[in-house]
């Protein structure tokens, strides 16, 4: 299993982080064959959240047991200090263990979600509080949208979180202004050593309005093997990414596990040439209409 380093943290974690996002939708014992799974295949960077529905209880069982050899991360989505400190507790309580790797500041995708944690009194504090206690190791923040990269860049002038998690793929660096905020939160990422984790790696767009949707993400995935070998070796080439959360649904899981094994067998050429050849991939957020 490739593994980069968690930023200043000092962590060698596997590039593939285990996503939890729909771990609550599935039976513990499909929750624990596919944590086994993952465990198996040298995957030790585990990344859910508070508001993940169940999915914090189905790790418990597994992740309880095998806490010091793996990098575990959660989220909280309040947005002041009391809402976030309780949330924090909650946490542990639900996966049964005394500390978190990372505590991340959860959605913080426009600057008015960020002036609410940031502020006095915020969901930053707890935080803080929360790591002098000794139960939270390292601080983050994460987002969703295209705001996304330009407000985290902001929240590293405010604070320097120790990683930024925001959505990447093929189709969303091809738009330009997209680019140009990526590129310029890396490269901010870099210098304080701040790890830059990636969402959405194998998000094809959005659900159409009448379509079946197959999977337990918010989003259509890709699904054939070729494409999410595609993506996989296209968000990897980037050495600056520490590492990509996997889809939410668990049936996916096998077949991205799969294109990680097998990194360095396709180049970002020919990623591109398959990735530019599809027809419908979008922005799973309101994005532009063309990609340069």
């Amino acid at each position: 299993m490739l593994k980069r380093p968690i930023g200043r943290i000092g962590y060698e974690g596997s590039v593939v982080m285990f996503g939890a996002a729909s771990l609550g939708n599935v039976t513990q014992e499909e929750a624990n064959d596919s944590i086994t799974l993952a465990l198996k295949h040298g995957v030790n960077h585990f990344d859910t959240a508070a508001s993940y529905g169940d999915a914090e209880l189905r790790l418990a069982p597994l992740i309880s047991k095998a806490r010091n050899d793996i990098f575990l991360a959660t989220k909280t989505g309040k947005r002041t200090k009391k809402e976030a400190k309780e949330e924090i507790y909650r946490s542990l309580e639900r996966m049964r263990v005394d500390t978190v790797d990372l505590l991340q500041l959860h959605a913080v995708g426009s600057t008015e979600e960020l002036d609410q944690c940031t502020e006095r009194g915020g969901a930053l504090e707890a935080a803080i509080e929360a790591r002098e206690e000794g139960i939270v190791k390292a601080i983050g923040i994460t987002g969703h949208g295209h705001q996304a990269p330009a407000v985290h860049l902001e929240a590293l002038r405010r604070y320097p979180f120790e990683t930024v998690l925001v959505p990447f793929n093929y189709y969303m660096y091809a738009l330009p202004e997209y680019r140009d905020a990526f590129d310029a939160l890396l490269d901010e990422a870099n210098k304080q050593h701040a790890a830059v984790r990636v969402i959405k790696a194998i998000a094809k767009g959005p659900w159409g309005a009448e379509q079946e949707r197959s999977y337990a993400t918010w989003y259509e995935p890709f699904d054939q093997q070729e494409i999410i070998d595609a993506c996989v070796h296209y968000v990897l080439s980037f050495p600056g990414i520490a590492g990509f959360a996997t889809a939410g649904d668990i049936h996916l899981f096998p077949k991205i596990l799969d294109a990680v094994e097998r990194f360095g067998s396709m180049n970002r050429v020919e990623s591109e040439r398959i990735l530019s050849a599809i027809p419908g991939y979008a922005s799973i957020f309101v994005a532009p209409t063309s990609i340069a």
